[in-house]
């Protein structure tokens, strides 16, 4: 049996209190399943700016009546402490999901981003610390290597930050750590390289490119690429990035504060990204015959990613369940159905 789903049978086997932030988003809500599934009680935090009660809806769609009783919403931000110290009270495991993503988003608003990735993250560390959780799990980021060009991506070598957003998550990472040294609060980041699945929004100037394009082709729409499509990502399926986070939780009191690639450890490149949605949506049915355009590179952006999981491997025990392929496969009826 994997150590995963050892750490699942025994949390049924002894139910906890979860905090997830963000619970309304992408990453969050397929959290927010799994653990309900297996008998968890979760409180989840959102105040809806980019998250979407559609995906709690599909959540409790997917979820038994008895597993649904076990959830409780509040419509509520991070960026005020109050609400931070009342969602964190009698909590086991916070999963901090909450944040403005977007590249290009933070270099239009460099002040939002700051507001609630910075501001908001303190706001709910410290409250964890006060609420004397078990463990704290939060997301950070790839973004975080910068302009540090060697591949794979290991976690104690990285570069300056591209962008506002990138400044963001690695200050968190500096929070996570002065937590630590000055108060014995530990914590452990995931840095998510390109996560992709089920309930990820194709929709608004900042999305994803999977959900986007996917969303584009079945409507046979232009598909754009910034640059010439060498530019290459390291695709992690969703589930692979729950795994981490209840493999983090679970295991966090063997670990004083670290940071873990979470990615499968591949390099996929835009043009061959291109040719996998078109292979996978014809599996479904579906043909998109154009080709795609090419323009200028975007601004902020690396042109590669790739993680190495050695150390997620072995002190995490993560496996990644799903490649590229298998994730595109897995999640293809969903982003069809709800296109």
């Amino acid at each position: 049996m994997s150590p995963y789903r050892t750490s699942l049978d025994s949390l049924i086997d002894s139910p906890k209190t979860w905090l997830i932030t963000g619970v309304a988003g992408f990453i969050g809500s397929n959290i927010l399943e799994t653990l309900l599934k297996f008998n968890q009680k979760v409180i989840g935090l959102d105040n809806l700016l980019t998250g979407h009660l559609s995906n709690l809806e599909d959540v409790q769609s997917v979820v038994s009546e008895d597993n649904w009783k076990n959830f409780s919403f509040v419509n509520g931000d991070i960026c005020d402490i109050e609400t931070c110290h009342d969602v964190t009270r009698d909590v086991d495991f916070v999963l901090h999901q909450a944040a403005l993503g977007s590249v290009p988003r933070s270099i239009e608003d460099p002040f939002l981003t700051n507001k609630i990735n910075i501001e908001g993250f303190l706001n709910i560390l410290t409250a964890s610390k006060d609420a004397n959780v078990t463990s704290f799990t939060y997301a950070a980021s790839s973004s975080t290597y910068g302009d540090h060009e060697a591949l794979p991506k290991i976690e104690n070598q990285i570069g300056k930050p591209l962008s506002p957003y990138a400044v963001s998550k690695y200050v968190n990472e500096l929070y996570a750590h002065t937590f630590s040294v000055n108060y014995n609060f530990h914590s452990i980041g995931l840095r998510y390289f390109n996560v992709f699945g089920k309930r990820q929004d194709p929709n608004g100037a900042y999305a994803a490119v999977i959900p986007k394009w996917i969303s584009a082709m079945i409507a046979g729409e232009e598909i754009f690429i910034n640059g010439d499509g060498s530019t290459s990502r390291d695709f992690c399926y969703i589930e692979n990035a729950v795994q981490a986070n209840i493999l983090a939780a679970t295991l966090s009191q063997n670990i004083k504060n670290d940071v873990f690639n979470i990615a499968v450890g591949e390099r996929t490149s835009l043009n061959e990204l291109f040719v996998l949605l078109k292979e996978a949506l014809k599996e479904s049915g579906l043909d998109y015959i154009r080709d795609p355009i090419f323009r200028d590179f975007r601004s902020g952006d690396v042109l590669h990613s790739q993680a190495s999981i050695k150390k997620a491997k072995n002190e995490l025990s993560f496996n990644p369940s799903h490649n590229i392929k298998e994730g595109l496969a897995e999640a293809m009826p969903w982003y069809i159905k709800n296109s």
